[in-house]
């Protein structure tokens, strides 16, 4: 952690959490705000972050932020951005959907190594939620298929959850030797029994969860356990034995920082995320962090499974876009029309 960071939480500890600010939603000079345009897992996540981020940097710089949220499908934020959301800071569910940002000329080459470990300030996972009891015995992907099965998860048009829930499904059959015809039809298959494919995360949780919609919802390890904890004992988490490592991924947005005079902050905001406090905050809310302390913390609430990297399904996260995401990619040829919501 930085010495400007280490010395504010000691200021912080000594006078006590009195001092902590409210985020709000106000208009005003931009210079004075952020807007941090996130995926739709990580509402209650980054209300915790921007809450401790405004007092420990009014602390080190004496200015007050005020820092808005947007939340909805990655790859449709992604989109909102290019398309002129004003986004000071991007924190998506996709190192692709960062970088079509830096594509469109928004954010600046070398964007990745800018910040420690890639930009990706903490990991995360897709695993399955079933109705309590688990009345149709699901434990591994091969199950989802079984005939009365019927799946919710977010589009992947729309949905970092969307895409990783496809790219789950077909990793898990070649994480255990299959081959790509046999992935194929497995991933066929299994989009014949989607009865939701919801705009985003949040919104694919609201129909299995509150509507009573589905046998399984494939979703974010922590929205999964948001979820499951919300339910009142009528969800339980089920953890396949392999799934893929999820790497949410965070950028300053160059081309609107600029406008806006927020590149310090904005650069503050996401080193902010890398800290043994933020780290800490990360884990209690059900991501896998990076700090040592916290993922110890963090593994005595998230079981330890198989998590196969990206490389198994390609060269990396903008090749796999490609392949399986393009237009005529192995998504579109596999599936075809997808299901209505």
């Amino acid at each position: 952690m930085p010495n400007a960071w280490l010395n504010t939480f000691a200021i912080l500890a000594v006078v006590g959490s009195s001092t902590l600010l409210v985020v709000h939603n106000l208009e005003g000079n931009k210079s004075d705000q952020l807007l941090n345009v996130s995926y739709d897992a990580t509402r209650e996540l980054y209300q915790d972050i921007n809450e401790q981020f405004v007092a420990a940097y009014a602390i080190q710089s004496g200015q007050r932020l005020t820092i808005k949220q947007s939340h909805g499908g990655s790859s449709r934020q992604a989109r909102e951005v290019v398309n002129g959301l004003e986004a000071d800071v991007v924190t998506l569910a996709l190192p692709s959907d960062v970088e079509t940002l830096h594509k469109r000329g928004l954010i600046a080459d070398g964007w990745a190594d800018r910040l420690p470990n890639h930009s990706v300030p903490y990991t995360s996972t897709i695993v399955f939620v079933v109705r309590r009891g688990n009345p149709k015995e699901i434990h591994d992907w091969p199950d989802l298929i079984k005939p009365d099965v019927g799946i919710v998860t977010p589009n992947p048009k729309t949905s970092g959850n969307g895409k990783l829930s496809v790219l789950a499904a077909w990793g898990s059959v070649i994480y255990r030797g299959g081959t790509e015809a046999e992935a194929r039809a497995f991933l066929k298959e299994l989009f014949k029994h989607i009865v939701v494919l919801g705009d985003g995360a949040r919104d694919a949780t609201n129909s299995f969860a509150l509507d009573e919609i589905g046998d399984v919802h494939l979703t974010w390890e922590n929205e999964a356990i948001l979820e499951t904890a919300d339910s009142g004992g009528k969800l339980q988490i089920v953890y396949p034995p392999v799934s893929i490592r999820a790497e949410p991924t965070v950028a300053w947005v160059d081309a609107n920082v600029s406008q806006h005079g927020t590149e310090a902050s904005a650069k503050a905001y996401l080193e902010f995320l890398f800290t043994d406090a933020a780290q800490e905050t990360i884990a209690r809310h059900g991501y896998r962090p990076l700090n040592s302390q916290s993922s110890a913390r963090a593994r005595n609430q998230l079981p330890d499974i198989k998590l196969f990297p990206i490389t198994l399904l390609g060269g990396d996260w903008t090749d796999v876009q490609q392949r399986f995401f393009s237009d005529d990619g192995i998504f579109d040829t596999v599936v075809g029309d997808l299901p209505s919501k």
